[in-house]
């Protein structure tokens, strides 16, 4: 297979801590080197959430500006996507740093069960993240959590409230809502496909099911994700030394069924995506 793969790391999220895993970048200036070194690793998209000075999730527009800052200027070409993840922040809240116009934010459609909470995304909420994305030109990762989202994200361009061609991640593998099965991982892409022809498709496997997700990306054609949101280990018993290291890890995924790593160039093409300001 010719198709280039496109690597997303996702690099802090909100859950873990310097306790799970000590390499975790929880400063600014620790995820921008650590975005560095992932880039030059060959991930082309930046999944980013931010911490306050307690390394607690927050929704901090000023603290997106100056990582995104900081991305732009040792990264050039990589594509920023911000979260609007539910743990950083209430209500409009996780919507804030839109503003800034970053390349992509995820997006989440419908609410479900996380291990100990509710992930709650009232309909009112969704259609205005969906809003300010379309308004300040930033293209929405679709985070699938159940099939019921991958239906919902295609109605939202079908009506105009999503640009299309869609962009959908399947998370598996969170304790609680969707795990990480094959049959339902391929009824997933049979249906994205017959519901959006035109749509590409990722997925984030949680735990140690990233790298069961990212050997099932790359063989069936969809992009990879890694990076210490999700998991924090190599392996049972050895910590992941960096970001950087859970991106070779998924190039070598790549190398071993043929696909091609996307740089930066390919994965905004693929995407349609802006080109960066010169």
């Amino acid at each position: 297979m010719t198709k280039p793969c496109i690597i997303c790391v996702a690099i802090t999220g909100s859950v873990p801590t310097k306790e799970s895993n000590p390499a975790l970048p929880v400063t600014v200036e620790e995820q921008i080197e650590s975005v560095h070194e992932s880039f030059e690793a060959g991930a082309t998209i930046a999944h980013c959430h931010v911490r306050d000075d307690e390394g607690k999730p927050t929704s901090d527009p000023e603290r997106f500006a100056r990582l995104k800052e900081g991305i732009e200027t040792h990264c050039p070409g990589m594509i920023i996507q911000f979260s609007t993840g539910g743990r950083s922040g209430a209500g409009r809240e996780r919507g804030g740093m839109l503003q800034l116009r970053p390349d992509m934010a995820s997006l989440a459609v419908g609410s479900n069960n996380f291990p100990t909470r509710v992930y709650e995304n009232p309909p009112n909420l969704i259609d205005w993240l969906a809003a300010e994305m379309i308004a300040h030109d930033v293209k929405p990762e679709i985070e699938a959590f159940d099939l019921s989202h991958i239906v919902q994200a295609t109605r939202m361009q079908a009506d105009g409230r999503l640009k299309g061609p869609l962009y959908v991640q399947f998370v598996m593998g969170v304790k609680n809502a969707m795990p990480a099965d094959k049959s339902i991982f391929d009824f997933y892409i049979e249906t994205l496909k017959r519901l959006a022809p035109d749509a590409a498709w990722c997925a984030a496997g949680i735990g140690a099911s990233q790298l069961v997700l990212n050997e099932w990306c790359v063989e069936a054609g969809g992009h990879a994700r890694t990076g210490f949101e999700d998991n924090v280990r190599l392996d049972r018993e050895t910590l992941a030394p960096s970001n950087a290291a859970l991106v070779r890890r998924a190039v070598d995924v790549c190398e071993k069924h043929g696909r091609p790593v996307a740089d930066w160039r390919q994965a905004r093409e693929i995407l349609g995506l802006r080109q960066p300001a010169a």
